[in-house]
């Protein structure tokens, strides 16, 4: 009897390992939550970047707006402002949030690849990012009027990308 209990814990890790395996195998890991979507946006309030007061972030959300949480150390944000510009250019409103990223340095990036935002908030914590669910940066929210969050785009955005999630918003009644 002694014996068997010296095999237990092999037994219970094998378990383990067998039921962790089973899940991976049948786990997408390019599947996203996306929990928000089709509720109402988080009310955070964060501070401007150009002048550190305090804004509502629905406040700035203004007909279809999309809010884009990127930071200056993100290299896919990089390959991304090409496209915000390019929606900025066509009226698209896009708020930035600067995620988890020191204000000087955000100031930085804009200035050297310019600035597609209406306006951009900062989130130096990363708590409105935890209260939107945000993975990683970039990732995109296309907000409606009422504040409804009716899309989310993980990764860079391509023209294509914002295209479809405006799409979404012009089929709303």
């Amino acid at each position: 009897m002694k014996r068997w209990l010296a095999f237990a814990p092999l037994v219970v890790l094998a378990a383990l390992g067998l039921l962790f395996g089973i899940f991976a195998l049948h786990h997408d890991p390019r599947v996203t939550p996306e929990a928000l979507k089709g509720k109402p946006a988080p009310d955070v309030t964060l501070p401007k970047l150009a002048d550190s007061t305090t804004e509502h972030l629905k406040a700035e959300v203004k007909g279809p707006t999309l809010v884009n949480f990127f930071a200056s150390w993100c290299v896919p944000c990089v390959t991304e402002q090409s496209a915000l510009l390019a929606l900025k250019a066509e009226g698209v409103r896009i708020v930035g949030v600067a995620y988890k990223d020191k204000p000087a340095a955000t100031r930085a990036f804009l200035d050297r690849l310019g600035d597609p935002f209406a306006v951009v908030l900062t989130d130096t914590s990363g708590d409105a990012g935890v209260e939107f669910g945000v993975s990683g940066v970039p990732e995109t929210y296309l907000i409606d009027d009422t504040g409804m969050i009716l899309d989310k785009h993980t990764g860079p955005l391509s023209p294509q990308d914002a295209e479809a999630m405006l799409e979404k918003a012009k089929r709303r009644p």
